[in-house]
């Protein structure tokens, strides 16, 4: 078995196997018999995950039959266990004294001292643990090891072309159940519609090589095409400093395509008898896990660098991929394991009815094209990649984090349901569109919108708001390869001010940083972006392209008003220096010729708790501000906001945070400074209330919650809702929810 041709003769036994027309269990038992033969073992067992935790003795040979399907064990349980959750082969000569070994006294397993056990996992998928034992105590050879990998290479792939359906309940068809997965709500909404996959997943029909020369020469003329075509983006991107960073990637990846240890690595996979495609996903599962191991961020990158080649490589062999041919599906729902803005933008708003990934953030680009499109985003779905296919049924449940792939009909008549009751609001909210939120006893709101890009202005008027309160200057930024030009950005907030049709927009300058990296900038390596170098840090040590937008700002207001608000102020000297700099570009621009604002407002983002206690004289000098609600919640309860474990244990309704809101209106009431509350919770309708309870008269939310906020406005005397919360906050309590929705359940709401 240590020989290449022996390895070959044991795929080419394990393909017959698999042409047989014979049931999935009676495969998994000729297998384990072959290999068991072929490796002169006494033992040969098959483990696969029965769920994400629990691993399932499948099949054997050599072991007590009656512990087929009977025998689990938890993910790290045992040596089995531990091959599991490391990704890493174990070879032990005395396994009854290794660390974490477990007896199964129903397996029998008790005179067979050696141990050897190597993953079954594709390509970001763990499957199960492949295990071969002996009664002579003794460690297995590097050659017996390599050929242990190549087999369980196969029999991934093998599992994933579903070969091994049928009896047991770990022995289940793969992207053919209903499955339901958790992750964290990016955006709001539910929809339901058809999965489309941002990079298909590629299927490795062919796993066993027939002719290992006919493979290594796919495989080589695969890799020629690919260096091609990396040499070809490489000679496309420009020679000026602003692509230099793109530059650099595209330089590694031109020297891991033409690495001769990857090509060579491949090589030996074949000669072992995979096919050209196996041997890539097996390299590529190596990287993947020791990407999962590696600390240092720069090796991390190369890791990630090489598997996105293999990617690339996949598709050449297999012909799979985006130019395919195939058609995007009615009412798709994007799946991706990460998307970049510029590809995002791509689909189009009137295309999507959904996004899930793998990865993401709440703050990442895709969330804020999420929210100004208003369509629901699922992140870190975990594993949906290797479960979905393209034109699966797919309801996104954007309100609770969960995705339905394949549902059943009553999970379907549920969520329509739900769909349908929403939409019905929706007509309701309608009508209402063009009335104030204006409270039983008085007070009225003003509600504005936020907004990222051209497209989103029409909600302007189809929502009701009264003007865009925010709107993220970064996206134009993002979604190019190289920083915009100024008259370019002159045109695009020019438009936004017609399309505007004279309501105010307040242009936040450029908020990059912390999650969102420009693709021409060079990342920090920060150990805590979001508390680092971004935002108005970035645009005051960098002066020049802070500069560039504030000229194409005041260019494009064009003598109309001009309203700027710089984000992430965190004392006043940062305000001061910021504001001059607009000050100065006025004069400056005046001196040029260049027609005015006739009016013009500068304001800052309260993100931070210590700018409410800034002095009295930066509340004068801002004409307004806006408490950035997102991010001030992240630093107030010293919770990452990406972090699910955390984000969710501090309530916006707390009374700490309530009574903070209060002490900066107050403030702002002192000083004469207008105030609002920009963010996600300025769009829920209890929180919107609380806000203007604690002296808010301004909130700024994305376009589809303005229905719902002024609809409770509207039915709700405001001064009553005050008492009910100092009362609460008088109590003690930790949170006024309670009491406030005790209160709203008894008024006509």
């Amino acid at each position: 078995m240590a020989t290449e041709s022996e390895s070959r003769k044991l795929l080419g036994r394990l393909r017959e196997t698999l042409a047989e027309d014979t049931a999935g269990q009676a495969r998994l038992d000729r297998i384990t018999h072959l290999i068991a033969s072929s490796m002169q073992t006494e033992v040969c067992s098959i483990y696969l995950f029965r769920d994400d935790e629990t691993l399932e003795l499948c099949a054997t040979e050599g072991l007590n039959q009656d512990a087929v399907h009977q025998t689990r064990m938890r993910l790290g349980e045992g040596l089995v266990g531990r091959v599991a959750r490391s990704g890493q082969v174990v070879n032990e000569a005395d396994a009854p004294n290794a660390k974490g070994f477990r007896y199964m006294p129903e397996t029998g397993e008790e005179v067979f001292p050696s141990f050897c056990g190597v993953p079954i996992r594709r390509v970001g998928e763990k499957l199960g643990v492949l295990v071969v034992q002996s009664k002579e105590a003794r460690a297995f050879s590097e050659d017996e090891v390599y050929a242990l990998e190549v087999v369980a290479m196969v029999l991934a792939e093998m599992t994933e072309l579903g070969a091994f359906v049928g009896e047991g309940e770990a022995l289940r068809a793969l992207h053919t159940l209903p499955a339901m997965f958790r992750g964290s709500v990016g955006q709001e909404g539910v929809a339901e519609g058809h999965v489309w996959l941002h990079e298909p997943r590629v299927v490795v029909t062919n796993p066993i090589a027939e002719d290992p020369e006919v493979e290594r020469e796919r495989l080589n003329t695969a890799i020629d095409q690919l260096r091609v075509s990396v040499d070809d983006m490489l000679s496309r991107v420009g020679k000026d400093a602003a692509d230099t960073d793109q530059r650099e990637v595209l330089q590694a990846y031109q020297m891991l395509a033409g690495s001769r240890s990857w090509r060579r690595r491949m090589e030996e996979d074949i000669s072992a008898g995979l096919s050209a495609e196996a041997a890539v996903e097996k390299e590529q599962s190596a990287a993947r896990t020791r990407m999962s191991q590696v600390q240092d961020a720069y090796l991390r990158e190369r890791l990630h660098d090489l598997d996105d080649l293999s990617n690339r490589l996949l598709r050449i062999l297999t012909g799979q991929g985006g130019d395919t041919g195939a058609e995007m599906p009615d009412n798709p729902i994007l799946v991706a394991r990460n998307i970049g803005p510029a590809e995002l933008l791509d689909y189009g708003r009137n295309k999507l009815k959904g996004i899930i990934l793998e990865q993401g953030s709440v703050g990442s680009h895709a969330a804020i094209v999420a929210r100004a499109w208003a369509i629901p985003l699922i992140i870190h779905a975990e594993n949906i990649i290797s479960e979905a296919l393209n034109g699966d049924h797919v309801i996104i449940d954007g309100d609770q984090g969960i995705v339905h792939l394949r549902p059943d009909e009553n999970v379907v008549s549920a969520v329509r349901d739900k769909i349908a009751m929403q939409a019905k609001a929706q007509e309701r909210y309608a009508d209402i569109r063009d009335k104030p939120a204006q409270t039983k006893s008085g007070e009225v709101i003003s509600l504005h919108m936020n907004a990222g890009r051209l497209a989103d202005l029409p909600s302007l008027e189809s929502s009701g708001a009264e003007g865009v309160g925010l709107f993220r200057t970064e996206l134009q930024f993002l979604v190019r390869s190289k920083v915009p030009k100024r008259g370019e950005l002159a045109a695009i907030y020019s438009r936004v001010l017609d399309a505007a049709g004279g309501k105010r927009v307040a242009f936040r300058t450029l908020d990059i940083g912390s999650d969102k990296v420009l693709s021409y900038m060079k990342r920090e390596d920060e150990p805590n972006p979001a508390l680092g170098w971004r935002a108005i840090r970035v645009g005051l040590d960098k002066p020049g392209v802070m500069r560039m937008q504030l000229q194409a700002l005041i260019r494009a207001a064009n003598g109309r008003p001009l309203t700027v608000m710089f984000p992430f102020i965190a004392q006043f000297e940062e305000f001061k220096a910021a504001r001059q700099h607009l000050l100065d570009e006025m004069e400056r621009e005046d001196k040029l010729g260049h027609v005015l604002p006739e009016k013009l407002e500068i304001g800052a983002m309260l993100e931070t708790p210590s700018l409410a206690f800034a002095p009295r004289q930066f509340f004068e000098m801002a004409d307004f501000i806006s408490i950035g609600g997102n991010d001030l919640k992240m630093f107030f309860f010293a919770a990452d906001r990406e972090n699910e474990r955390v984000r969710r244990r501090y309530d916006t309704l707390n009374v700490s945070f309530l009574t903070f809101i209060e002490r900066v209106a107050e403030r702002c009431a002192e000083s004469g400074t207008d105030v609002s509350f920009c963010g996600e919770d300025a769009g829920r309708p209890i929180e919107a209330m609380c806000f203007a309870a604690m002296g808010l008269r301004s909130l700024s939310m994305r376009p589809a919650s303005i229905g719902p906020v002024k609809h409770l406005f509207r039915r709700i005397n405001l001064a009553e809702a005050k008492d009910v919360i100092d009362q609460s906050r008088a109590s003690g309590v930790q949170s006024v929810r309670g009491d406030v929705m005790d209160w709203l359940r008894t008024q006509p709401v």
